[in-house]
């Protein structure tokens, strides 16, 4: 047991052991005009007696010695009794972690800094599950313009908005023991109807049924999963995104975007004039910090700005806004992109003032992944600094590489970086 921990600042247990202690002296003062007597007096007079019956300690010095002992067997009794205490909490509260562990860690960051991010697919949530080590302070906003795989099949057959950013987020949030994010994440395997389903993006929808209200469904969600912060849609109608081309051809539906022989001008919504919610905005509005991306260019970062009164609120934010570029080109989205050109192309659709800092990775990785990346035709983004000053932003570069079988950020250390700018 990590007794320290116990003392730890702020965690909320050491003004209850004191309060302990004072009532049994308010109760001990209490008792004594009852009794006609000084009971703690009376006690400790009769304690000092045994101890020189049983010793045969006449000395005051031995007095005092012995004291001391009892003093240390007291506290003694005291450990004993939160070792016992933990047990009993770990063995039917929390089986599967250490409660003051729990306790220690919770309370610490509950201390976090107020932080919205924007985004969606595993970028996003890859970001979360750094962030969320220091701070539960965290809102999500998701885009919900996805319209492929199980969110795109579950949005067509009931008529909600998908599901499956939003899923993916309230996992990488949540707290709960790894059984409840397996099946949040499990894809069932079977042909027929279920085939290729996740698990977690029908829970929602038939929380969606149930309560009559998506909003509602992915709060539900949250407590289950027990997440640290919220997840929020970017807004609560139904949208699509759209995209034209270079050669002013367009392009409805998310998953038909990417095309690899064309370059996107701009993107847009359908209708144009979604709403995002209230809660969002004041989500911005209290923020300390706003983040965009990383994520895909076009089809997770965009779609959220495009939202009406999203942009607004950041530019009026006081907040700390950051955009975190991606690690690599998406084949078919951001073919050849540098870094300016992913800022650029937010600035391109939003105006200036979205964002003043853009953090970026400066290593390629193994050559061995390179070559397994540039086979699938995408490349690691290049950092254009010129370029990048001359669009009025800050550069925060970094080795910010996972290392292992992917290229893409490392939540931990991108995480670090961001408190350390917050500081």
């Amino acid at each position: 047991m990590n007794l320290p921990k116990w003392f730890s600042p702020g965690l909320g247990v050491k003004r209850w052991f004191v309060l302990i202690i004072f009532a049994f002296i308010i109760i001990t003062i209490g008792i004594t005009p009852l009794f006609g007597f000084d009971l703690s007096v009376y006690l400790s007079t009769k304690l000092v007696e045994l101890i020189n019956v049983i010793f045969a300690f006449q000395s005051e010095l031995a007095v005092k010695i012995i004291s001391v002992f009892i003093i240390l067997f007291g506290f003694a009794l005291v450990y004993y009794s939160l070792l016992k205490i933990r047990d009993e909490l770990n063995t039917h509260i929390t089986p599967n972690a250490e409660i003051l562990d729990l306790l220690y860690e919770k309370r610490r960051s509950n201390r976090g800094p107020k932080i919205v991010s924007f985004g969606g697919g595993t970028g996003l949530s890859n970001l979360l599950r750094g962030l969320k080590k220091k701070s539960d302070n965290l809102t999500a906003v998701v885009t919900v313009a996805d319209d492929g795989g199980s969110s795109g099949r579950i949005r067509d057959e009931m008529g909600i908005l998908p599901p499956g950013d939003i899923r993916n987020c309230l996992v990488a949030l949540a707290d709960r023991e790894p059984l409840m994010e397996r099946l949040f994440q499990h894809r069932f395997q079977s042909e027929g109807g279920l085939e290729g389903h996740s698990f977690g993006n029908l829970y929602i929808a038939a929380v969606t049924e149930v309560l009559g209200d998506f909003e509602e469904a992915v709060r539900a969600s949250s407590k289950i999963l027990a997440i640290r912060g919220k997840v929020l849609p970017a807004t609560n109608k139904n949208i699509a995104l759209g995209a034209v081309y270079t050669d002013d051809e367009e392009k409805i539906g998310e998953s038909a975007i990417p095309v690899y022989d064309k370059k996107i001008k701009r993107v847009f919504l359908a209708p144009d004039n979604a709403e995002t919610t209230p809660e969002v905005k004041e989500s911005i509005e209290n923020a300390d910090l706003i983040i965009i991306g990383p994520g895909s260019l076009y089809t997770s970062i965009l779609p959220n700005l495009l939202v009406d009164g999203i942009v607004d609120s950041i530019k009026k934010s006081n907040a700390l806004k950051i955009y975190v570029c991606n690690v690599m080109t998406q084949p078919g989205e951001t073919d050849d992109y540098t870094a300016a050109d992913h800022a650029e192309a937010i600035i391109n659709h939003c105006g200036a003032g979205v964002f003043e800092h853009i953090i970026v990775n400066n290593q390629p990785g193994s050559p061995e992944l390179q070559k397994k990346y540039e086979e699938e035709g995408a490349y690691s983004v290049k950092i254009d600094h010129k370029r990048l000053k001359k669009l009025g932003l800050n550069i925060i570069e970094a080795d910010l590489l996972k290392k292992n079988s992917y290229l893409r950020h490392d939540p931990q250390v991108l995480a670090e970086l961001i408190y350390s700018l917050i500081k």
